[in-house]
């Protein structure tokens, strides 16, 4: 998928600066998309926020209130068959929080970048109906993840992905 078939909607709050430049979200952005074998035309909203807004929609999406790295709110799929033939596809938004992630980034030996990019793959596959409730889809996600950031230019700090910062008992 070139990047003309994806589009970036990016945002950001006051204070509020992801690690990549714009051109590289755009990038990684379009590099899952074609991974994942993505064809039709998709508009993705990629926005940068503080740890209380992030806190606001945790609490309000997945019931918990508290600050976290990384949300996914889904709005179309590619494969929707209620779409019209090159309609696009509004896949849904993929929200960070920098000054989580950095601090996520420092505890586990991470540069911003690499858990920007980490995170943003994340939030793509979310988007295209990956998911890590039980082990089995978690240990599929980020065997996938892994493949997806091995195929990107990166600091090569993420020698592994390690999911369980995703799940509730685990944080940074």
């Amino acid at each position: 998928m070139s990047e003309d078939l994806c589009t970036c909607d990016l945002s950001a709050e006051d204070g509020a600066r992801l690690a990549l430049s714009d051109e590289e979200v755009r990038a990684v952005c379009a590099s899952v998309l074609a991974a994942e074998g993505v064809t039709r035309p998709c508009l993705v909203s990629v926005s940068a926020v503080g740890e209380p807004r992030i806190r606001e929609l945790n609490a309000e999406w997945r019931g918990v209130d508290a600050a976290t790295d990384v949300i996914s709110l889904e709005c179309e799929r590619p494969d929707d068959e209620h779409l019209a033939p090159g309609e696009p596809c509004e896949l849904g938004d993929v929200v960070l929080a920098p000054a989580y992630v950095a601090r996520q980034a420092a505890a586990f030996g991470t540069t911003d970048a690499d858990e920007t990019r980490l995170l943003l793959v994340h939030g793509l596959l979310h988007l295209l109906g990956h998911d890590h409730l039980d082990e089995s889809e978690a240990e599929a996600m980020e065997a996938r993840e892994m493949e997806l950031l091995d195929a990107l230019p990166t600091d090569g700090t993420l020698s592994r992905v390690v999911l369980t910062r995703h799940r509730e008992d685990v944080g940074a």
